[in-house]
């Protein structure tokens, strides 16, 4: 038992989760360090939601809102901490949800689909193919899911998907807690931000957003401008922990 009064609660309930995820088969065991290496990074941001993120979050609404064919792509971790705000965030955008995985096996990937269903998403599924320029197994997708899609949404690192999926045209969301990864580095939008933080975040901007703002927020994405702000977030924090 993890008692609620601890310092760092939510972040041991976080880590168990994983834990126990990892134990069923759901999450990776390289999926562990990926967690570990991004808590770090929101050390620096005071494990808070800063200014330049919420300007991301709603750019991020924008974009699936206004998109054709949106997918949120999901993997181990991501659907370990957050089916239910998956769900929430698929309702609130019509985007398709759809796993894909570099460590894959067809059970894991059912797995996964299942975890997705319990928390209220409907998970688009169904023969995958070998159909994005990859050597390894995220190039699994669905012909009319991610193949086809406009606009992605990459929850966590994924930085050789998103470069090849940004060199195919397609607008590429990822919400990655560290600004200097090829995942925040190659991604048309970076939210910097802790995943089950964001995800509610971008949710109630899908749901408020008017035309005119959808249209204003996508003209305006610079996302070289927003790591810029994440780092000196993280940077100004560093200069004062300690005063």
């Amino acid at each position: 038992m993890i008692p609620k009064d601890h310092p760092r609660y939510k972040s041991l309930v976080t880590r168990e989760m994983l834990g126990n995820a990892a134990k069923k088969g759901i999450v990776a065991m390289e999926g562990l360090t990926a967690h570990g290496r991004g808590e770090a990074f929101d050390y620096l941001l005071g494990e808070r939601t800063t200014d330049s993120a919420r300007l991301a979050e709603r750019t991020a609404a924008a974009l699936l809102r206004t998109a054709r064919h949106p997918v949120i792509s999901v993997n181990g971790n991501t659907a370990a901490l957050a089916a239910r705000e998956i769900a929430d965030l698929q309702k609130a955008s019509g985007a398709l949800v759809e796993v894909n995985l570099f460590h894959r096996t067809e059970e894991r990937v059912r797995l996964l689909e299942g975890v997705l269903r319990d928390g209220g998403a409907d998970v688009f599924s169904g023969p995958a193919e070998r159909l994005l320029p990859l050597s390894h197994d995220r190039a699994f997708c669905r012909r009319e899911g991610m193949y086809t899609a406009d606009v992605i949404l990459v929850p966590l690192e994924d930085g050789d998907r998103a470069e090849a999926l940004v060199g195919m045209g397609k607008t590429v969301i990822a919400i990655d807690l560290n600004p200097l990864s090829r995942t925040a580095r190659k991604a048309t939008l970076t939210v910097v931000d802790e995943l089950t933080r964001a995800l509610p975040e971008i949710t109630q901007a899908c749901r408020e957003l008017a035309p005119d703002e959808c249209s204003r927020l996508v003209a305006s994405l610079d996302n070289h401008y927003l790591l810029q702000e994440a780092i000196r977030e993280m940077t100004t924090r560093l200069s004062h922990v300690l005063d």
